[in-house]
């Protein structure tokens, strides 16, 4: 061949599709191709395929297998003559190198594409049973089900077929496979036929009529004695042949195997018996069944045995299928089901898994099933086993919307298209969509996607993926609104009460109420309305993904019947990203959220992507310097706490807010899985909140009486979780007030002045308002409530040198300033350091003391009822034992140990580890248990609007604060196990270390 030659061909194999042009003309001049290499024909058909270079292959390899040159010069001349074939043919080789592998063991099998019939084109199961008729053992059988399974991939690839027919013709050839098979398993035992009446029930996507080219084919068993047999000895002969059908098919021969037939889904799975009477699956259904269960039998159907008596076991459990939306737990069933498949999915796998992966397959499955089942008891025309089929049906019922409709059928037959094609390539069972460049480039071109193969494949893809995860929520609601806004007359629309029906499925209690409220929120012809058209679709989907979705419905309409008119609200709804789920997970994890909001709704705009500072919090310094600000405003002290205490109503909306978007996790960013983190990030915002908002309660007051100057210096020091930075949702502010009069200033009106202070502090920060009352606490001072609630720094210093108590100088661990004068401040530090932090530590005497006063305090504390495994401050491994158990390091150790000499818990706790006090599993031990303790506290006044150290015992109440800690539906037991195992870990640990035992 010259070099002028060799280029033109190299250039037309690329101009073809080739991509080893090289190979491809080797090819091409090889021998078995003689006669036609320059055929034009030939190179336009293989140009034409998937993967030219493959078709090429795989048509020399057949060539060279068939058993001389008449087969071979009859093969060549059809396939130039007779364009069907031609395009059948090298279709097939160009697709799925397995079916070449076939052709090449069984070289004559091509003839099986040269049909052109009409019969031909549609197949159903009895043309596919005369195909397998052969079938005289499995391994000839294995060979008929290839020669068939040839003809279904030509219609597939040359477009005959559309991916719902292929999958039909699928489901068909395994019915015809099943039949043969058992014929086989009877004619090997025909006494054991003879004793039985046995009927095969197709499951999962045989049963629907949807099967993919390489997956399990689920079944179920019925058995029954034939007439006058003994149905215990019937049973052990329909087990038997039942078993040999799936070896049959299952067991891999010197042709490989069919597909393995599986069982599992029958009653008890694989630890139940494998072929029952139909008397003991109804009572199976009956009594035990799951929800999983009922949804399989959607797609249950007779497809081999004994048909009369797989009519009877369809016929018996259908009304059992169509009730089971009625079952208790129905959804949170289906939706925990969901959640565990995604969970199951390895995280390097997950965004190429086209079935089981968010926006592939299985949402569309889920969702169409979920929906048959909530509705089909009352419309037949739902009961589909066919994804599209049901699909269709639920659109043309109103049940689902039009648009939403088409667009998932496309979604789902292009991802169908998808999963067939690569499983076709191999004949392997798989769902992942390939890496290599190469495999990618076949898949584009075998969906006809020719430009730019790869590019356009993951285009299409990714966009096909999330359509699917954009409706996947919206199938379930957009109808309801259809039905409660009434805007289309004419179009088919949910009932009353299947739009009742379909709130209580979603998991709303009092579905009556909920579709007042879409009623109210949706209906009219204003601009607001049809926004909340469009918005109501995804809230409504995120409502029903928390622990109480009538109360995200409520809060939403009470938000939006406040500043629906305001033009801003609906439109950062729509607008901003994030806005629309931070606010739909706010409304519905709790009460305290939505109550801080609703006393000034224009919060909302917190939870926005824009630049209003979202949900960072602040620090205390930009805190103190808005408090001080707006005080400075006001025309008296009452005024100017109210501005305060506004702020401070503000910023908790706006810790809590992020706190619950971090830990419930959004859509495009996971919850936050550091759960330390979270603790310090509440306690940190919430302890400079306070702090800020007692220097401008201080600030108002002190002007309001004594203008710019107070008589007395004047300082309040945090103390317990304040002055650790640990505060929560619910605590008071623990705090002691010192005073030093000033030059000039006679003792007796400074203390009157300072006590006037604090009296008058207490009073405007907890007068009833909108704000919530912040209570100070002052019983840590000296002598407790028997003691003056204000000190000069004399008297402190006297006092502590001559009556304080052990558990005074513990108390002092956490004292630190927090408003007022802060040279004052700092002095207080240095007196009580020493006392804190003694020289040489405590003796043995002082920690003896410190604990008989904790055992004390853990016998007569603890409020009766209560369950001490569970009370997160005074129970066994709770805050008071980890506190106590740091706090002794602390007063042991301090005076050596500068990182000891800390107000917070865990920082303290990390650096006597540091310090070689305790091992790390030690201190991993109790910070973890800590941190979990204090994250319930936390939970429960977000669920609950008040303060709790236990779980609460209302249902919904536990399940949100179990979902606030990552728990999903139906986990609030492992969520109280978890809390026992962890305290009962930490509280080992406190025996050890801080009882010595």
């Amino acid at each position: 061949m010259t070099p002028g030659r060799r280029s033109s061909t190299f250039t037309r194999l690329l101009r073809h599709g080739f991509t080893d042009a090289s190979a491809a003309e080797r090819l091409l001049d090889s021998v078995e191709l003689a006669g036609v290499r320059d055929d034009p024909v030939l190179l336009e058909a293989l140009g034409a395929t998937a993967d030219p270079d493959l078709a090429l292959h795989g048509l020399v390899r057949l060539l060279e297998a068939q058993p001389g040159p008449t087969a071979r010069r009859e093969l060549l001349d059809t396939l130039i003559a007779a364009k069907p074939l031609r395009d059948r043919l090298l279709g097939v080789l160009g697709a799925s190198a397995a079916l070449a592998d076939h052709l090449a063991r069984h070289p004559r099998d091509w003839e099986a594409l040269v049909t052109y019939e009409p019969r031909d084109l549609h197949p159903g199961v009895a043309e596919f049973e005369r195909g397998l008729a052969e079938g005289a053992d499995p391994v000839s059988l294995r060979v008929a089900y290839r020669r068939c399974l040839l003809s279904i991939a030509a219609r597939d690839v040359c477009g005959t077929t559309d991916v719902a027919q292929t999958a039909a013709e699928l489901a068909d050839l395994a019915t015809a496979t099943l039949r043969a098979a058992l014929a086989l398993a009877e004619a090997a035992a025909p006494g054991d036929a003879a004793a039985c009446r046995l009927a095969v029930i197709a499951m999962g996507k045989c049963g629907g009529h949807e099967l993919n080219y390489v997956s399990d084919v689920d079944v179920i068993f019925v058995g029954e004695a034939a007439d006058g047999a003994d149905e215990s000895k019937a049973l052990r002969s329909a087990t038997k042949l039942a078993s040999h059908m799936m070896r049959i098919c299952s067991e891999t021969t010197v042709e490989g195997s069919i597909w393995p037939v599986d069982a599992n889904l029958r009653p008890e799975g694989r630890n139940g018996p494998l072929v029952r009477t139909l008397s003991s699956h109804l009572a199976y259904y009956q009594r035990w069944a799951k929800t999983w269960e009922f949804q399989a039998l959607l797609k249950a159907r007779p497809v081999a045995g004994d048909l009369d008596l797989g009519q009877e076991y369809v016929a018996a459990l259908d009304p059992l299928v169509w009730k089971a939306a009625e079952r208790e737990n129905f959804v949170a069933d289906v939706q925990k089901m969901r959640r565990r498949v995604v969970e199951n999915i390895p995280a390097a796998e997950i965004d190429r898994e086209l079935k089981l992966g968010p926006g592939g397959l299985r949402d569309v499955e889920f969702a169409v099933q979920l929906l048959q089942l909530v509705h089909g008891r009352a419309d037949a025309a739902l009961r589909s086993g066919t994804t599209l089929d049901a699909l269709q049906a639920l659109a043309a019922g109103g049940y689902v919307g039009r648009a939403d409709a088409v667009q998932l059928d496309d979604a789902y037959r292009f991802l169908r298209s998808m999963e067939h094609r690569i499983q076709l390539y191999r004949l392997r069972r798989t769902h992942l969509v390939p890496e290599d460049e190469a495999d990618l480039r076949r898949l584009g071109r075998s969906l006809g996607l020719r430009t730019d193969p790869v590019t356009e494949l993951i285009r299409e893809w990714k966009q096909h993926t999330g359509v699917v995860r954009r409706l996947h929520e919206k199938l379930f609601y957009r109808p309801l609104l259809d039905a409660v806004a009434q805007l289309a007359p004419g179009e088919a629309r949910l009932s009353a009460e299947a739009a009742r029906e379909r709130m209580v499925a979603l998991g709303y209690a009092d579905p009556a109420a909920a579709l007042r409220h879409l009623e109210a929120l949706a209906s009219g012809v204003t601009r607001k309305a049809a926004i909340q058209r469009t918005l109501l679709p995804v809230l409504l989907g995120w409502f029903a993904d928390s622990a109480d979705p009538d109360a995200g419905l409520l809060n939403f309409r009470k938000v939006s019947d406040a500043l629906g008119k305001t033009p801003w609200y609906l439109r950062l709804l729509r607008d901003e990203g994030a806005a629309a789920e931070n606010l739909a997970r706010v409304l519905s994890a709790g009460r305290l959220a939505p109550d801080l909001l609703m006393r000034a709704p224009e919060a909302v705009a917190l939870l926005g992507d824009g630049d209003g500072g979202g949900l960072e919090p602040r620090g205390r310094a930009q805190l103190e310097q808005e408090i001080l600000a707006a005080v400075g405003r006001a025309d008296n002290a009452e005024d100017g706490v109210r501005a305060a205490r506004g702020v401070r109503r503000r910023e908790l909306f706006r810790t809590a807010a992020a706190d619950i978007v971090d830990s419930y996790g959004t859509e495009t960013k996971p919850a936050e899985a550091d759960q330390g983190a979270l603790v310090d990030r509440v306690g940190a915002a919430v302890s400079d909140l306070t702090a800020a908002t007692l220097a401008g309660t201080l600030r108002a007051v002190v002007r309001d009486g004594w203008g710019d100057t107070l008589p007395t210096r004047f300082a309040v020091i945090g103390m317990g979780r304040f002055g650790g930075h640990e505060l929560g949702y619910g605590s008071d502010a623990d705090v002691v007030f010192v005073h030093e009069p000033r030059d000039g200033v006679a003792e007796r009106e400074a203390t009157d002045a300072a006590n006037k202070v604090v009296a008058e502090m207490r009073r405007l920060l907890q007068i009833p308002s909108a704000d919530p009352p912040l209570l100070i606490d002052a019983d840590l001072r000296p002598e407790g409530k028997s003691g003056p609630l204000v000190r000069t720094l004399k008297s402190y210093a006297a006092y502590y040198r001559r009556w304080s108590l052990g558990w005074e100088s513990q108390a002092l661990l956490r004292a630190e300033p927090v408003a007022g004068d802060e040279e004052l401040g700092r002095r207080f530090i240095e007196l009580i350091d020493p006392l804190r932090y003694p020289a040489e530590g405590l003796g043995e005497d002082a920690v003896r003391e410190i604990r008989r006063l904790k055992a004390r305090m853990e016998s007569e504390r603890l409020p009766r009822g209560a369950d001490p495994k569970l009370h997160t401050k005074l129970g066994p491994g709770g805050l008071s034992d980890v506190e106590w158990t740091v706090q002794l390091l602390q007063l042991r150790h301090g005076w050596a140990e500068p990182g000891l000499r800390t107000t917070r818990t865990r920082a303290a706790l990390a650096a006597a580890q540091a310090a070689g006090l305790l091992r790390a599993e030690e201190a991993g031990t109790l910070d973890e248990a800590w941190v979990l303790a204090t994250r319930v506290r936390n939970a429960v006044m977000l669920v609950r609007g008040r303060a709790g150290d236990t779980f609460p015992s209302e249902s919904r109440e536990l399940a949100a604060v179990g979902r606030y800690l990552g728990y999903g539906d139906g986990h609030a037991g492992d969520m109280l196990d978890a809390y026992r195992r962890t305290a009962r870990r930490a509280r080992a640990v406190v025996e050890e270390l801080f009882y010595g035992a």
